[in-house]
């Protein structure tokens, strides 16, 4: 049975090779304005998709959907001529006469896959990198956020003819088709467990993969910490679309002897920002549902055995199952045997876990997977510097949580368990293009014609000069 998309793919293919490819960096530049243009002029109306998806606020729909996006806009804006400029590179002495540069071409055709927690940025920043690389590109945004789905249907639409960019909605089903085609690049946001049938699907046709994944991200707070700040900050951080988030705190590890402490703090910066009762809390309109029923369920039974295994609950744990809402619920008592540790939580539920030695966290991490994000909350450079020198993590905030993602002038991207390869600016304009080596050489004589056959005494000589140089 031939493949339904097979022939989206072959006319980007021609389009590409045609009339994309010979594209300048001004025409990549007037199509990162327009796609700007029409986020600044349907503001509105993404907003209202996402609430009717999972309330998400406004703010917080500005905040983390479209000021990343525009961000990236204007990065690439500023910058995009100096990102595709030749890069010179130094000629070794051996090679006299021949000069040497680097090139970055667009990839070609690329796949981006985008997951459902921020819908809106993880699928519209990845094709602003595309764009600015020069290349066509097929979205498959997440079919579990149906509001956002129409809108980037309709976004592309506009903006776009399908041949260069176009949309591809549905399930499971549609991304297997999807990934069974040959690619130039396929960029993935999700979790690990499908990164590794996206992976495997790639390597039958050898196609480079940029997997932006997950992981149990940890949180160290140490005697030194400023344990009022560090309370807002995990709340806050936390709690940014009700923790449904790869760069959420998963589990904090705090010292023992400040651990009453900072649940006093935590319960105070919790209050202050949500509310006091429960009806209260639950008509916050900056808590985000859960997404879905099954994202409840499965969230709700890893509260409710952990509990059973022994954890006490600090804040929360009510629930409505009518709108998938579940309170913030912070959980003490926690274990490396707890159920809510087994597993990234990516929902409203923050667990604590004491230590009595920095050493003894450090354990605690190193026997999981690497995480996307490590957080550190200390006022002890020593400490610091032990902690980050001593594990292994994709990104690392100290005394702050979260907002990594938003600063474009640093990579994105994890290690190992939690992803392969990096976005934002510059390198996600690398992830989509590539970075062709060309060397020139003079004609005439040259440093290696010294060493062609046939060998004598000589030319002995200059072969041991230039491998001893080495």
């Amino acid at each position: 049975m031939a493949n339904p998309f097979q022939e989206i793919r072959n006319k980007q293919q021609f389009y590409f090779e045609n009339t994309l490819r010979k594209t300048s960096i001004f025409e990549r530049k007037q199509k990162l304005k327009q796609v700007k243009k029409w986020i600044k002029a349907n503001e509105s109306l993404i907003i209202k998709a996402l609430y009717d998806d999972f309330k998400k606020s406004p703010e917080e729909v500005r905040i983390a959907e479209i000021k990343p996006v525009i961000s990236e806009i204007n990065d690439a804006l500023k910058n995009l001529r100096d990102w595709a400029a030749p890069e010179r590179v130094k000629t070794p002495f051996y090679l006299l006469g021949s000069t040497s540069h680097i090139i970055s071409q667009p990839k070609g055709l690329n796949l981006i896959i985008a997951p459902w927690n921020f819908p809106f940025n993880l699928t519209i920043a990845p094709m602003v990198s595309a764009i600015a690389a020069g290349n066509c590109a097929v979205l498959k945004p997440s079919e579990l956020t149906t509001n956002c789905e129409q809108v980037i249907v309709r976004m592309i639409a506009e903006l776009f003819p399908p041949e260069e960019i176009t949309v591809i909605t549905g399930g499971v089903e549609e991304t297997t088709q999807l990934l069974e085609l040959k690619w130039d690049h396929i960029f993935f946001t999700g979790s690990p467990p499908v990164g590794k049938t996206v992976m495997k699907a790639a390597s039958n046709h050898l196609t480079p993969v940029t997997l932006e994944l997950g992981g149990k991200n940890p949180i160290i707070v140490d005697k030194t910490a400023n344990l009022k700040d560090t309370a807002q900050k995990l709340i806050w951080g936390k709690l940014i679309n009700n923790g449904q988030s790869c760069v959420s705190p998963n589990y904090v590890l705090v010292h023992t002897k400040i651990k009453a402490k900072l649940i006093v703090e935590l319960e105070k910066a919790f209050t202050n920002m949500y509310g006091e009762t429960k009806e209260e809390i639950e008509s916050n309109n900056a808590l985000t549902r859960v997404v879905n029923k099954r994202h409840f369920k499965r969230i709700t039974a890893l509260i409710d055995n952990s509990i059973k295994q022994g954890a006490n609950v600090i804040i929360g744990n009510d629930t409505n199952s009518e709108n998938n809402y579940i309170s913030p619920t912070i959980l003490d008592n926690i274990t490396t045997n707890s159920a809510i540790f087994k597993d990234e939580i990516f929902g409203p539920v923050l667990p604590l876990m004491e230590f009595q030695s920095i050493d003894e966290a450090l354990s605690i991490i190193n026997k999981e997977e690497a995480p996307l994000a490590l957080y550190i909350f200390s006022s002890s450079k020593k400490n610091t510097k032990n902690i980050i020198k001593n594990t292994s993590a994709g990104t690392t905030a100290i005394n702050e949580t979260t907002i990594q993602f938003i600063q474009g002038n640093l990579p994105f991207g994890g290690n190992g368990h939690s992803g392969i390869g990096r976005s934002h600016g510059k390198y996600g304009f690398n992830a989509f293009s590539n970075e062709r080596a060309i060397l020139k050489q003079r004609r005439g004589f040259t440093t290696i014609k010294l060493i062609y056959p046939p060998t004598n005494k000589f030319k002995r000589f200059i072969v041991r000069f230039m491998t001893w140089r080495m």
